[in-house]
């Protein structure tokens, strides 16, 4: 049995919706965090990516460097995952959602809003 290619899309659609409100919501979650810690130090806080996932899953972390600097390259490491992981976390998060939930969206109708088909 085929599968209908707009049922497939509207599949697709939804996944990379549903996926972008989560990592949004993770993002606002990071991000109240960080102001919160900002509060509480009467100075900027900014928990940086690495930071974050060094300190949620610090073997994961250094699985994710070993693989990238053996498979592919050290100065791969050294200077275009370290430069993402130096960005703050919910920026990161932030960024994320949004292409998710930009490549999730409604394709708009050829016709107008209001043109009769």
């Amino acid at each position: 049995m085929p599968a209908d290619k707009n049922t497939d899309q509207a599949l697709f659609s939804f996944v990379f919706r549903l996926l972008g409100l989560v990592i949004l919501a993770l993002a606002l979650v990071l991000a109240v965090l960080d102001i919160t810690r900002s509060i509480t130090a009467s100075s900027l806080i900014l928990t940086s990516l690495g930071d974050a996932w060094a300190g949620f899953n610090p073997v994961s972390f250094e699985a994710a460097k070993e693989a990238v600097t053996t498979a592919l390259h050290p100065a791969m490491w050294e200077s275009v995952i370290a430069f993402i992981l130096m960005l703050p976390s919910w920026f990161v998060f932030c960024l994320l959602a949004m292409v998710l939930l930009w490549l999730g969206r409604k394709k708009s109708s050829r016709f107008g809003r209001f043109a009769s088909r």
